[in-house]
């Protein structure tokens, strides 16, 4: 319940910016996996984005009818699909982006810099123990 109202808290903050440019949250979670790891089968995308399969099919139909991704099939098997950004996300990208991080800076100043990258450490930390468990 902590981490669920803290994930809540934290969305209250960005919500209206994803939102006052059409996007859902997990649209705006596809843009940035894509931007940040490049084009990606939709099993990887999911994986990323923690959105299961049966939901990103929707999510990826939606955001290429909106001309936000692109898909290609593999010329060596055409089951296969990578997606893509279009030059509308990459500019959604580069406009959110710029009050995301005006928003993190305010994050800083209310509760500290040193409090905020004891939350990424510990998270990291929370993340890489419960990875290591489902290795075993």
């Amino acid at each position: 319940m902590l981490l669920l109202r803290a994930r809540e808290k934290m969305m209250e903050r960005f919500r209206p910016l994803i939102t006052a440019h059409g996007l859902t949250e997990q649209q705006w979670r596809v843009i940035r996996a894509l931007n940040e790891h490049g084009p990606m089968e939709p099993r990887h995308i999911s994986d990323i984005c923690t959105i299961s399969s049966p939901s990103m099919a929707g999510v990826l139909a939606r955001m290429e009818s909106m001309d936000l991704v692109t898909k290609e099939r593999f010329a060596e098997d055409q089951r296969r699909v990578l997606v893509s950004l279009t030059d509308t996300s990459l500019e959604l990208v580069r406009v959110i982006s710029r009050d995301l991080e005006a928003h993190y800076r305010e994050l800083e100043r209310k509760v500290g810099p040193e409090i905020v990258e004891r939350v990424y450490r510990a998270v990291d930390d929370l993340l890489a123990g419960l990875e290591e468990g489902e290795e075993e």
